[in-house]
């Protein structure tokens, strides 16, 4: 286990000073550009889009993250005491509910 964990910081060390590493040497301009067969570019490369269809992406991953903590739950029946499953399914839901509360108190539902 400690092994384990001993490579894993390695490897993390080994990125943040590659980072580092990085940011110290600069960014090229001619590196950054995008490439057309050596001509420059014909148009602009980023194509800008609205924020709110990002914030729908993202509220979407987290609705599927919220889907996979409560698809267990009837499993846990089994496991738990009925007290503790309620608890536990109580608590997650709550959680859920306060999560939409915040979304639609902020205005990120709202298509329009």
């Amino acid at each position: 286990m400690i092994l384990i964990l001993l490579i894993f910081m390695i490897v993390i060390i080994f990125f943040i000073i590659l980072t580092l590493f990085k940011k110290l040497i600069g960014s090229n301009k001619e590196k950054n550009s995008p490439f057309e067969c050596g001509f420059d570019p014909f148009s602009m490369t980023r194509i800008p889009f609205s924020i709110h269809f990002f914030t729908i992406c993202i509220m979407f991953l987290i609705f599927d993250i919220e889907i996979i903590v409560i698809i267990p739950l009837p499993e846990l029946l089994h496991m738990m005491k009925t007290f503790y499953f309620f608890i536990t399914a109580i608590m997650v839901i709550f959680l859920i509910l306060i999560g939409l509360l915040y979304e639609w108190k902020k205005g990120l539902i709202e298509w329009m």
